[in-house]
């Protein structure tokens, strides 16, 4: 048996000579540990969002950087945006296309890609290509001025960044979201029409006037505006992980990390209690 070290003078656990502790932390401990960690998350992110949301009602407003972020968010993604939703929209084609000539349906084909495009897939796959693309951006800027002392700068220059780095980039995807997902929709109801047109004709009047009947403002609108919930999420976690970055390069790139992953987990949460919500009020 090892020998055993213990030291009288204080209470921590005793320490074997081959490095092992003669405690170990049972689940329980982890569990509380846990949960601890993720409740002070939360609490720090609502008073992140607290102040952010006070800085952007209350003047002076930035617009100019507005909307330098809007050309950022909006611009510069909607490229990714069209060739994410051309691809969706040719593969729920290719899709539809087999599993409803199985049961000889094959007239339902416009409405179903019109229905999987515009109400499942567009606002989803706008909303984690942004946060792949601006989500990293965003806190991968903002945690380069943190470690850099930028931040800090601003401050002793009595200029409020929450007012000035924070509020206009959620506001702008809050603001773009929804735009891109109507270019989402347009390409993937574009492309997916395109795919089906190479195995059997179909005029583009006739797909959209199959694909669209029956259908209202009601069924498409909700669907389009819930994007701007993901905007919300990705630029407020975005800017909260940036901020609050610490341990220099290391720090920018766990910041640049949890603001994808975070983002895109919190996206995927959100739809799901958003689509509930959406089915029970329209």
């Amino acid at each position: 048996m090892s020998e055993r070290v213990t030291s009288a003078a204080s209470n921590e656990s005793p320490v074997y000579l081959d490095g092992k502790t003669a405690y170990l932390p049972s689940f329980v401990d982890y569990a509380t540990g846990l949960i601890d960690n993720l409740f002070e998350w939360f609490g720090n992110l609502g008073i992140f969002f607290w102040q952010v949301l006070r800085a952007a009602i209350t003047p002076p407003y930035e617009w100019r950087e507005l909307l330098n972020q809007l050309d950022e968010v909006g611009s510069k993604s909607c490229l990714l945006v069209f060739a994410a939703g051309a691809s969706a929209g040719v593969i729920i084609s290719l899709e539809a296309r087999y599993s409803l000539t199985r049961f000889g349906a094959t007239s339902l084909f416009p409405a179903s890609l019109v229905y999987s495009v515009i109400q499942v897939m567009g606002p989803i796959i706008t909303g984690l290509m942004v946060s792949g693309r601006v989500g990293a951006g965003i806190g991968a800027e903002l945690a380069s001025m943190k470690v850099t002392e930028q931040i800090d700068a601003i401050e002793a220059s009595a200029i409020n960044p929450y007012r000035i780095l924070a509020a206009p980039r959620i506001v702008a995807c809050i603001l773009m979201l929804p735009l891109l997902t109507l270019v989402a929709d347009a390409s993937g109801l574009l492309m997916g029409w395109f795919a089906q047109t190479m195995v059997e004709p179909l005029s583009f009047y006739q797909f959209i006037e199959s694909g669209f009947k029956g259908s209202s403002l009601h069924s498409f609108l909700p669907q389009t505006l819930k994007s701007s919930v993901y905007g919300l999420i990705i630029g407020l976690i975005a800017c909260y992980e940036g901020m609050r970055t610490r341990g220099g390069a290391e720090g920018v790139g766990r910041a640049a990390t949890n603001s994808v992953v975070l983002g895109s987990l919190f996206l995927i949460l959100s739809d799901v209690v958003m689509v509930k919500l959406i089915l029970v009020i329209f």
